[in-house]
């Protein structure tokens, strides 16, 4: 599978490391940047450029990576047609692609030694979406907001609907 990947300067050397990581599990790696160490340069440009590269590309996952993955993650998501996850262990890994069908992972590279998120971004690549019907109609629901705003039917419930 292709994956594209990208980050600032807190994940660089892992992103090295993950480069190989992937190769050596079969995927092909896209090296989205940073190519080098710039401790000023900013996140949001890497994550958008691997938010649009997996939108116009079915089939394909991304890994934004930064010192916590907060930020990467909320970049990413911007991109129309991203569904990013933030991971911290290997359940959220698995939930994000098994309930969100999410097709970016964010991790923090300062929150996990290199091998434990190595492992949390090869463990979301190899957990398929379950395509059971409620994930399916809730993914919907979000696509739905992100093209037109449209709230579901019925919309939220007031302070007079909560018993």
């Amino acid at each position: 599978m292709r994956v594209f990947v990208g980050t600032d300067h807190a994940g660089l050397e892992f992103k090295e490391h993950l480069k190989q990581a992937l190769t050596e599990a079969g995927h092909e790696p896209v090296d989205c940047g940073a190519f080098e160490y710039d401790p000023v340069d900013d996140y949001p440009p890497f994550c958008f450029e691997v938010g649009e590269r997996v939108v116009v590309e079915p089939g394909t996952l991304g890994v934004v990576i930064g010192g916590s993955g907060n930020g990467e993650q909320i970049a990413a998501n911007k991109v129309p047609g991203v569904r990013a996850a933030l991971v911290w262990n290997t359940e959220t890994a698995q939930l994000a692609r098994q309930h969100n069908d999410a097709n970016v992972v964010s991790i923090g590279a300062r929150q996990h030694s290199v091998e434990e998120a190595t492992e949390l971004v090869l463990e979301f690549l190899r957990t398929p979406f379950s395509e059971d019907e409620r994930h399916v109609r809730r993914i919907g629901l979000v696509h739905d907001y992100e093209q037109n705003r449209h709230r579901p039917a019925g919309g939220l419930p007031t302070r007079e609907d909560v018993v």
